[in-house]
């Protein structure tokens, strides 16, 4: 086998298959990931390759990954809560808790809430039970901008 054909070879076997759906599970040949160990260990693999390239896979190491396909973000931001010092924490669909980066969050045009997440690594969409529980916070200036208001102050949302 010549470089090329393994190359070639090496990216077929990439192909795992499995997909994260727009709710955050994984689904594999038509059926959702139901094992827990699995889940937990699909979730820890998460991450993305570098630019240009960009696309969603599970690693293992530097030299071992696979591709996955990514409805929409390939995690979710399932609860939120404020702490008493007004840091924004999110409960993720991998079961870890970050501190928002109120910088990060993005809005489309369907209105859709996502922000970096694992260190700008990964986005994660808002789910309607984040959204509820942070909508004291978000507001609109009077020229339509949205924002987060944040112990610092109010915090522009970038328009996707």
């Amino acid at each position: 086998m010549n470089e090329a054909e393994h190359a070639a070879y090496i990216e077929k076997l990439r192909q795992s298959g499995i997909r994260v759906d727009r709710e955050g599970r994984f689904i594999h040949e038509g059926a959702e990931v139901t094992h827990e160990g699995l889940k937990r260990a699909l979730f820890r693999w998460l991450d993305r390759l570098p630019a240009p390239d960009g696309r969603h896979v599970l690693r293992l190491d530097e030299r071992r990954f696979a591709y996955l396909d990514v409805d929409d973000t390939p995690l979710v931001v399932r609860a939120a809560r404020v702490d008493a010092a007004g840091a924004i924490w999110l409960a993720l669909s991998d079961g870890a808790e970050e501190r928002l980066d109120p910088s990060t969050l993005t809005v489309d045009a369907a209105g859709t809430l996502r922000a970096s997440v694992r260190g700008g690594r990964l986005e994660a969409r808002l789910a309607s039970s984040a959204l509820a529980a942070l909508s004291d916070l978000l507001t609109e200036l009077p020229d339509g901008q949205p924002t987060v208001r944040t112990p610092a102050g109010l915090v522009a949302i970038a328009r996707r």
